[in-house]
């Protein structure tokens, strides 16, 4: 039941964030003096509607986001009252024909802004003393109850053998300080140590509350990916079956005052488009892996999912109780829809914009050529490039969703 609340409360979420994101054309447009005669959520027949002032509001049946029609989009639309020309978005400013565009995406990056700093003061964060390369971390280990056998497996499964440090007696938050004599400094060290053992009977020194001590333990194999990625090299290695705990006295989460939270949301906020710049640029050699995924391979946690895959860990998060995983995860959204959405191709909002404002620049060069102004871009000799666009877009999307049912990305591990 959880599961299926946490689906439904983020497919709502996804549904108000769209049409908040159309909200946002429409208000700007508004603003402006141009004329909005539509604004919708979802699509289909109309099941209800209203009219106030010059602009219909109203309801659709299917729930897959919203529309707000602004007349006069591109010279082209043929659908333009004599009266209304005047008012037509075209014929506005570039300036102003930006902001209408941008509003989309600027209304998704403040929610996914204000979204965050509820996280941040509500919810909390991983602290960030536990950030960055947590291999470097002290070896202080969490006993786990089994030896998963599958190297992509995150929970124990029937027959899977009891864990090592389990049978010798370590406990939650022991630190462990010696493998087989050689010192560890860090968790890193920890990991490579034992995986240099030899399947068997191994001596662990360790300390427990201020005390050292040793313990014998025999270490078994298990298959495990050799750099901690799903897409990387298995190979069957010694295993002593233990997590990484954090150092005792550093909390694993922390939140932050409201005021504070705005200055934590701005670094953060950082942090994600820098982390999404990269992810975009990485996309396409991530697709393969995806294609792969539908034979039933490993997915790459970190690779591309669609909506449906996002839908579906938010139900999880949720099922988990792991609230900040659930706001993260529409965080990471809304600002992913922003950026994308600004890319200069058509049909997005990005591509309006580019060719706006090439339009402008055009017209500025063949003023400066003393060449008559050549006008507006006839958007009727794009539409091939823009249904290249729309195919790729949707055999991508396809890709994700197919991927998403047959072989999802879980915080489980099933």
């Amino acid at each position: 039941m959880a599961y299926f609340t946490g689906v439904v409360l983020f497919a709502l979420a996804i549904l108000i964030s769209v049409c908040l994101h159309e909200a946002g054309h429409m208000v700007t447009a508004k603003a402006f003096r141009m004329k909005v005669s539509r604004y919708f959520v979802g699509f289909g027949p109309t099941l209800w509607s209203f009219k106030r002032g010059e602009t219909e509001y109203g309801v659709k049946p299917i729930p897959l986001g919203g529309f707000v029609k602004i007349v006069g989009m591109t010279p082209q639309d043929d659908d333009v009252a004599p009266e209304d020309e005047p008012r037509a978005m075209w014929r506005f400013p570039v300036w102003k024909r930006t902001i209408v565009m941008a509003a989309g995406s600027v209304t998704h990056f403040i929610l996914g802004f204000v979204i965050l700093w509820l996280l941040l003061v509500a919810v909390g964060v991983t602290n960030p003393a536990l950030t960055g390369d947590q291999n470097k971390l002290p070896p202080y280990i969490t006993v786990q109850q089994c030896v998963p056998q599958s190297a992509d497996a995150t929970a124990c499964a029937q027959g899977d053998p009891a864990s090592p440090a389990m049978n010798a007696g370590l406990r939650d938050n022991d630190k462990i300080i010696a493998v087989n004599g050689k010192s560890v400094a860090n968790y890193g060290e920890l990991v490579t140590a034992i995986r240099a053992s030899k399947p068997g009977p191994a001596q662990l020194t360790y300390e427990r509350d201020g005390k050292q001590a040793t313990a014998s333990v025999t270490l078994t194999t298990a298959p495990r990916h050799l750099d901690n990625s799903a897409t990387s090299k298995v190979a069957t290695v010694p295993v002593l079956g233990v997590g990484q705990a954090p150092p005792p006295g550093v909390p694993e989460t922390i939140t932050y005052g409201p005021i504070e939270g705005v200055g934590q949301a701005w670094h953060y906020t950082g942090e994600t488009f820098s982390q999404m710049g990269t992810a975009l640029k990485s996309l396409p050699a991530k697709v393969p892996s995806v294609w792969r995924s539908l034979s039933g391979q490993p997915r790459d946690p970190n690779g591309p999912i669609s909506v449906v895959g996002a839908t579906r860990l938010g139900g999880e998060s949720v099922q988990m109780g792991a609230w900040g995983l659930f706001l993260s995860f529409l965080i990471s959204l809304n600002f992913f829809i922003g950026v994308f959405n600004l890319l200069p191709l058509l049909p997005l909002d990005g591509g309006h914009i580019a060719i706006a404002w090439f339009e402008r620049a055009r017209s500025w060069l063949y003023s400066r050529l003393h060449r008559p102004d050549p006008g507006r871009v006839d958007y009727l000799r794009l539409m091939p490039i823009t249904y290249a666009v729309i195919l790729v877009l949707g055999a991508f999307s396809l890709l994700t969703i197919t991927a998403d049912i047959i072989n999802p990305v879980t915080l489980t591990g099933r």
